[in-house]
């Protein structure tokens, strides 16, 4: 029984939408912060990065110079995704507890029906 049941565990990885908003609101908090981080130790590695293309350039050493131009793209690229995947994260924060809420409603309004049923 139990193995049949593990079966539709690995099978169905989504079991329910409790078991998604659960894990969901779990982690949340974490990505939004980890999002956060990224963007500032990126930001940080970025003016290294720069600093460093400028010493390049000033000592001559155009193929330095030139690979931390690349770098530097690079690292822009990333504050960039980083960054909308923070306002992403404070978007839909509100929007997720909202629906959670929703659903400990429902959830909560089913378990009254069936204590009345069953009186």
């Amino acid at each position: 029984m139990s193995g049949e049941k593990e079966k539709q565990e690995t099978q169905y990885p989504l079991r329910s939408l409790h078991d998604f908003l659960d894990e969901l609101d779990k982690e949340w908090g974490r990505f939004r912060t980890g999002s956060l981080i990224g963007v500032i130790v990126t930001c940080i590695l970025l003016l290294v990065s720069f600093l460093l293309m400028l010493a390049a350039l000033r000592d001559g050493n155009i193929l330095a110079a030139l690979l931390m131009l690349v770098i530097v793209g690079a690292l822009v690229y990333t504050v960039s995704a980083l960054f909308a995947q923070h306002r992403f994260f404070r978007k839909w924060e509100r929007r997720i507890g909202l629906l959670m809420h929703m659903e400990e409603k429902i959830l909560s309004e089913e378990l009254e029906k069936d204590r009345d049923q069953k009186k």
